[in-house]
Formats: structure tokens, sequence, C-alpha cells
């Protein structure tokens, strides 16, 4: 699946990232979204020099959803700063295996990454490592399944952690659906790919040249998202 743009001018290109793509090159080798759209910038500008493109917030690689990229350093640094300063608004839709402690709520936790292994933990308030990590949920719905109980719910990320949703939630023992690094449910088939119940559903925030409001909406698809019923949802 290739991603879809949503939205490009002259500073800015908003696309949805499909699950299983990384953001940035990696050391998988496999196509990542900076290339891929570089590519196609090449292609469709054949004349411009050597296309700029700089990631202001990224997706997990199993994560789907919208992505807002700078086409130059200045509306780079200007959707930057509305990302430390909270201004960006990102909103997720979720699957977990479990149910949270109320029906909406703010979580706060302190996260220490592990550049070795590539994970997040959470660590007591005032570790030396740790960040504050804090995000608000609703949930939209509980289903009883044969494999237990599932819960849909909106999330809106107040700060950006490494992969902070996930670990927040296998924290209040509601993994993310298909998460086989936090969720122990699926850790068994760790080392296979699985796309999880997480998607990036809505992106808001200032245009960094005109400072005209920018909002961009899109629908989660996937395995985790095909087991809602769309009559209960």
């Amino acid at each position: 699946m290739e991603p879809e743009i949503l939205y490009e001018d002259q500073d800015i290109l908003v696309c949805v990232k499909p699950a299983g793509m990384a953001t940035q090159e990696d050391r998988s080798m496999d196509v990542d979204l900076v290339s891929f759209l570089k590519n196609r910038m090449r292609r469709s500008e054949p004349d411009r020099p050597v296309p700029e493109l700089y990631v202001v917030h990224r997706l997990d690689r199993p994560v789907g959803g919208i992505v807002v990229l700078a086409r130059n350093r200045k509306a780079a640094a200007e959707l930057g700063e509305q990302v430390r300063d909270g201004r960006m608004e990102k909103y997720y839709q979720a699957v977990l295996t479990g149910e949270l402690p109320d029906w909406e709520g703010v979580l706060v936790d302190h996260l220490e990454k592990d550049g070795k292994t590539n994970t997040s933990s959470v660590v007591p308030e005032g570790s030396p490592k740790g960040k504050r990590a804090e995000l608000e949920y609703e949930v939209l719905d509980v289903l009883e399944t044969e494999e237990g109980v599932i819960s849909y719910v909106l999330i809106r990320l107040v700060t950006g952690r490494h992969h902070q949703i996930r670990v927040q939630m296998a924290n209040r023992n509601a993994g993310i659906w298909g998460d086989t690094k936090y969720n122990p449910r699926f850790q068994k088939t760790r080392g296979t790919y699985r796309q999880i119940g997480l998607y990036a559903t809505r992106l808001c925030f200032a245009h960094p040249a005109t400072g005209e409001p920018m909002k961009f909406q899109t629908e989660p698809v996937g395995e985790a998202f095909d087991l809602l019923d769309a009559d209960e949802v």
C-alpha cells in the first residue's frame, strides 16, 4: 500500500502513512515514507533541485495514519515549535485488549527509553532519564469477544514520547491489539510483523506560512478495526 496524499503546497505535505512503513530510513532497508515521497517529488518536479522534506513528528512503523512533513527549513522550524508547545493536536483511535479505569480520563506516567532495545518503560517520577508522558482518552465502546474484552478508544496525545501510547496502555493491562512489543497477549508472536490496533486519525495545526487552521481526518483501517461491529460503534 502506498501513502495517500491529502494536501500539498510549497511549504507542507500531508499524507496517510501506511502501517508497516517506517517514517524514515532504518536498518531494514525497506522503502520508508520520506524516501517514497522524495522520489515522487522528483518524478513530478524534474526541474526542481533535490527535494527538501523534513520530519516534524513520527508514527511508529506498525502504526498507520496522518503525518505532516515540511518542505523547507522555515516551515519545519514553525511546525516543530507547534509540536513542542502543544499547538499541534494529534488524535488516535485504538483497539485495546482490556479495559481502562474510567470511560474518560488523563493518563500521566514517566517513561524511559532504552536505545539498545528500542523500547520504553514506565519509571518512577524523578528518575534521571524519565520524561513526563501525558495523554487524554475517551472510551467509545467496550465489546465482549471470544478472546476477551476489547475496548475501542479515542486518544489525544498531549506529549510525544517514544512508543508512548503503546507503553501507557500496556501499563494499565489494556495493551494495543496486535502489539508484539508491549502487549503480553501478543508477545509470543514477537519477531513477526503484524499491524497493530493504533491509527492516527486526526491532525490539527496552523499552516506554518499563513497561520490558517488546518485539519485533516481519516478513518482507521486494519485487522484490529475490522473486529469492531460497525453497527455497535
